[in-house]
């Protein structure tokens, strides 16, 4: 096949002014400059944004020296130039204001209102620049009754429904309500945001005007539980813990083996046909109460437990060979050292390396998105606090070395 011509990263020329901290706006504001947009993340001096210290674990320079380089902060900060600036000080909020004059995106996710007091909030700035796209991330909201509380990762999980779905079944050991492993709606929130903010840009460029984006986590929340809500709405069904089984497919869970455990993933009546021979029982297949997902959903807990009776007998790594051999959807249950071992994910390039100035080259996990003619970039490795402050500020608004200086002499900067 011919190599396709390689283009621009997709947002090249566009300009973020990313006022965000922690998670989900610094994973939006990533995902844009992942795909070549110019993002300049504003941080208080001297601090800078909370996750730089939420370790350990730390990246170490050569000196043994981690400064503000916690791994948290490092994985959703890389492609941005990170400048300071005293948002308290009316200087520095009219600083921030000429940035987003030149700004196509402002990205924040301060408590409702929490820009207002600083002329920094969506109507001041939309006043301003008419063709500002300005995304708002908060935990519930810019109205509604919850619309003024502070939303935290943890905190809407179990407010849009996730830990009610999450964690062993009841009477079973370890029964509960739990969350998921990683802060997953910060995660969606972060993503959302990203289209939004590209959807609001496209129609800007028909009606040339901006927008307010209006992000909340309970309600990405909440669009996150996808087929357990429908199952709710449309078959008055109220979901419940499971554990690792799946409220609508039957086999879908994790299996004992030998040496460990193993996923089997069967979607439809054929897989548990095949499975069932390599198991040497294919007489399952053929059984009125198994012969059919909704049959197999109806008596589950039968055939779970002659199931588990089988996988125990041979190694994870047998069955997975001869189930992949046989078509059958399977695999293990991964470390993530083993996840970053597997050839497949080092085949696909998903650890990636970004030469910092102080810590060497940084290893981080890579963009999943790939555009054949107009890939992802990888320019910058998550910057030092205030790295690029003059770089910035004089590349945006061309201020020159004295107002710089002076900048810093009344602690601006």
């Amino acid at each position: 096949m011919e190599a396709t011509a390689q283009r621009a990263a997709p947002l090249r020329g566009i300009k973020v002014l990313d006022l965000s901290r922690v998670l989900a706006g610094p994973l939006a504001g990533q995902v844009l400059g992942d795909l070549g947009a110019d993002v300049v993340k504003v941080e208080r001096p001297g601090q800078g944004d909370d996750t730089r210290s939420w370790g350990p674990p730390y990246l170490n320079n050569a000196s043994g020296e981690h400064r503000d380089a916690a791994a948290y902060f490092l994985c959703a900060n890389r492609n941005k130039r990170s400048v300071t600036i005293d948002m308290a000080q009316p200087e520095g909020q009219a600083l921030i204001r000429q940035l987003a004059l030149e700004a196509d995106v402002v990205l924040e996710n301060f408590k409702l209102g929490g820009l207002a007091r600083y002329g920094l909030d969506a109507p001041s700035l939309l006043a301003l620049n008419p063709r500002l796209v300005y995304c708002s991330i908060t935990g519930f909201g810019q109205d509604g009754p919850y619309a003024a509380r502070a939303g935290y990762d943890f905190l809407i999980q179990g407010m849009g429904g996730l830990m009610s779905v999450t964690g062993a079944a009841e009477g079973e050991p370890g029964a509960g309500p739990q969350k998921v492993g990683v802060a997953l709606t910060d995660v969606m929130t972060g993503l959302y945001a990203t289209i939004a903010i590209q959807a609001a840009l496209a129609e800007r460029a028909r009606s040339g005007l901006g927008q307010h984006v209006d992000l909340a986590l309970l309600d990405v929340q909440i669009a996150g539980l996808a087929n357990q809500a429908s199952n709710y709405l449309a078959g008055g069904v109220l979901p419940g813990r499971m554990g690792n089984s799946h409220p609508n497919i039957v086999p879908y869970q994790d299996f004992p083996t030998a040496d460990g455990d193993m996923i089997l993933a069967i979607g439809n009546d054929g897989q548990f046909a095949k499975f069932c021979a390599v198991a040497g029982h294919p007489e399952w297949s053929a059984d009125e109460r198994f012969a059919t997902n909704p049959q197999r959903v109806a008596n589950r807990v039968v055939l779970i437990r002659q199931l588990r009776q089988v996988t125990i007998t041979r190694d994870t790594a047998d069955w997975i060979a001869a189930l992949e051999a046989a078509g059958v959807p399977c695999g293990p249950i991964n470390r993530i050292d083993q996840v970053f071992a597997d050839p497949h994910v080092r085949a696909r390039g998903l650890r990636i390396e970004v030469e910092h100035p102080t810590l060497g080259a940084v290893p981080l996990v890579a963009n999943p998105m790939r555009l054949a003619a107009s890939p992802v970039d990888y320019r910058l490795a998550p910057p030092t606090l205030g790295q690029h402050t003059d770089e910035v500020l004089r590349e945006w608004l061309r201020l020159d070395e004295a107002q710089l200086a002076g900048l810093r002499q009344r602690a601006i900067l």
